[in-house]
């Protein structure tokens, strides 16, 4: 596992393999934007992410686990080498625990704005809701909370409970932290139920975590082999 940490104002610096004594951490849990926008592994390694639209991202992140007293920080985006087929599929496998082991999880809504009167009514809108993905980013961390675009706190899973549960159709239980293995293979499948992913394998994939499952990833072999 790779951690950004933030060194000045407008600097970060990864810092690797800090897998036997992993410091405090936040975790970043967002919906990807083009592959041009976002700030990669390499860009970060180059020094070259401030040119790219999702170095906000970073920013955001970095301030919050600052006020946060979390010195380090980690988001998919550009602390996974992704060149490396190997540690991809290292990362994919520990991805639920990493979310689950964070101290902090912070949901950086793009399309939930102050700038509109009702933001709060585009909070259950929010396409962060339909991703493959953020279902374990939902359920695995301790804490979580949600933020605007402009990075103003909606407000944490444990106050908006009952409003998620009844966007997501998960249970309150489960929300709250009941452990996974109490859920039915049926009811932790109909979570994911219409949730989409940008490769079809995904689909599967993102939910080894929600299953404890561990298994070796074919990109290319599609969706009904993946869930095999």
């Amino acid at each position: 596992m790779r951690l950004l940490q933030r060194q000045g104002n407008d600097s970060f610096r990864l810092v690797y393999r800090v897998d036997e004594q992993i410091p405090p951490y936040a975790i970043l849990s967002h919906t990807w934007g083009s592959e041009e926008d976002e700030v990669t592994f390499k860009d970060v390694v180059d020094g070259t992410y401030k040119k790219r639209k999702g170095y906000r991202k970073l920013q955001f992140c970095a301030k919050q686990a600052a006020e946060d007293g979390l010195d380090f920080f980690w988001i998919d985006t550009c602390c996974i080498d992704k060149s490396s087929s190997a540690e991809l599929q290292e990362a994919i496998g520990s991805m639920f625990r990493w979310y689950k082991d964070s101290a902090k999880c912070y949901v950086y809504l793009t399309d939930v704005s102050t700038k509109f009167f009702d933001y709060l009514d585009q909070f259950p809108e929010s396409k962060w809701f339909t991703r493959g993905w953020t279902l374990q980013e939902l359920l695995a961390p301790k804490d979580v909370e949600f933020y605007t675009t402009e990075a103003i706190s909606i407000g944490r899973k444990s106050q908006l409970v009952s409003m998620i549960a009844g966007i997501t159709g998960i249970s309150m239980e489960a929300l709250q932290g009941t452990p996974l293995s109490h859920f039915s293979v049926d009811q932790r499948m109909k979570w994911a139920e219409g949730r989409k992913t940008t490769r079809q394998e995904d689909l599967a994939y993102s939910l080894l975590g929600i299953f404890d499952i561990q298994m070796s990833l074919f990109y290319g072999e599609g969706r009904e082999r993946a869930f095999k």
